[in-house]
């Protein structure tokens, strides 16, 4: 099947697979273009320079990235950007977790370029990839929810709950951001009552069990 050129950007930390990606995404988008990145900030300023990405091929642990934090980061900014996860782990808990936070699909690094290929069309076709032979866990569970929740975030409330997680104080997140406190406030005010949970701990809790890998949100949301 042939497709209309698609801009798409490969963000992985690991030359050899980030070669192994542009193979199969030129054996399947002869005509595209492909954008590199060697960490998660060198991709939000992709993402930034180029309005027109549409495919994005994130490593789940890259510099920058931690677990599926920089995935719910991407679909709270630009939702309409398809994100395929790609990681060593070939765990069916883990990857029901990527597609129930937003993922497209989800890419093991031992997948052949065929496999691939296929994984891009796929998506392409508005349908979600999961590898062969892997069952996965639990979607639309808790972390289907806790994503509907991340998604009603501002970019700035997502960028405060970021650093709540990191312990930043309001006076710290105002100065970071240029802001005034009192907007902080109001922030973290939206944010609690956005996620459904009570106090500023709470929040940062969630956000830190974006960054663990296997760790599933069941208490929170």
């Amino acid at each position: 099947m042939s497709y209309e050129v698609v801009k798409i950007a490969i963000a992985d930390d690991h030359p050899l697979f980030r070669t192994a990606l542009i193979q199969a995404a030129s054996k399947t988008l002869a005509d595209s273009k492909i954008l590199e990145a060697e960490s998660f900030s060198e991709l939000q300023t992709l993402i930034k320079e180029h309005s027109d990405l549409e495919l994005i091929f994130l490593d789940i642990n890259m510099p920058g990235n931690d677990g599926f934090s920089g995935l719910s980061r991407i679909k709270n900014g630009f939702p309409d950007i398809q994100v395929i996860m790609v990681s060593a782990i070939e765990s069916g808990k883990v990857i029901s977790r990527a597609i129930d936070l937003g993922a497209s699909g989800y890419i093991p690094k031992s997948s052949s370029l065929e496999q691939i290929s296929r994984a891009i069309g796929t998506v392409l076709n508005g349908e979600t990839w999961i590898p062969e032979g892997i069952v996965v866990e639990d979607v639309n569970g808790p972390e289907k929810q806790l994503a509907e929740k991340l998604e009603t975030l501002t970019p700035a409330q997502f960028n405060v709950l970021q650093m709540i997680c990191d312990g930043l104080l309001n006076k710290q997140i105002a100065y970071e951001m240029n802001i005034q406190e009192t907007t902080v406030k109001n922030h973290v005010s939206a944010i609690l009552q956005k996620l459904s949970v009570n106090n500023r701990t709470q929040a940062g809790l969630i956000y830190q069990q974006l960054k663990s890998v296997d760790q599933q949100v069941d208490t929170l949301v």
